[in-house]
């Protein structure tokens, strides 16, 4: 599933955008503004994990620390990777989410660069980490919509969506399901 064009929605997401294979709202998710109590920005890179696949967190089925992944379309899942950094994905079908990797900042920059301890805006946001951690997400927010606050998702910019192979991952790496935005410097590692 290779996107076509361009991202750009006109309108703002409801349930049924997220209510489909992760790969589509990856992909469609390039170019939304998302923020958390008003900090924020563009979306420029995703990636996708369906149910089915070994590298995702739902492949063994529900577990306790999985459970927003069954939460219904447009949850919230948080988890915390390396024992320090939380990363943000959007719930799409039961058991498929997708990962926010990188946003171009917009919206907050004094917030995010006082949590990153950085004013370098490439490095604000470019890695699930990074961007947590200057949206200030924790596992309080795991779970909660990406349509009410503190979240605030709504279209942003058009941009041409590349793909590539997911990054950070041990199975399943051959899978071109990573989405970004063509040319963006705000990613966290080149396409192509």
């Amino acid at each position: 599933m290779v996107p076509e064009g361009s991202s750009a929605l006109r309108d703002t997401p409801g349930q049924d955008f997220f209510a489909r294979d992760a790969r589509a709202v990856a992909a469609a998710m390039i170019g939304l503004e998302l923020t958390v109590n008003g900090a924020g920005g563009l979306i420029v890179e995703t990636e996708a994990y369906l149910p089915d696949d070994p590298a995702s967190h739902s492949f063994r089925g529900p577990t306790a620390r999985n459970a927003a992944m069954f939460a219904g379309p447009a949850a919230s899942y948080v988890y915390l990777i390396y024992g320090r950094h939380w990363c943000l994905n959007a719930v799409c079908l039961p058991g498929s989410a997708v990962l926010i990797r990188a946003l171009e900042p917009t919206a907050g920059l004094d917030i995010m660069a006082a949590r990153r301890g950085t004013a370098d805006m490439r490095k604000l946001c470019a890695g699930p980490g990074r961007l947590a951690e200057a949206l200030g997400i924790t596992r309080a927010e795991d779970g909660l919509s990406l349509m009410a606050p503190p979240f605030a998702l709504r279209p942003g910019r058009s941009f041409s969506v590349v793909t590539g192979t997911r990054i950070g991952i041990t199975r399943a790496t051959g899978l071109p399901w990573r989405f970004g935005a063509a040319g963006s410097p705000f990613v966290s590692r080149r396409f192509g």
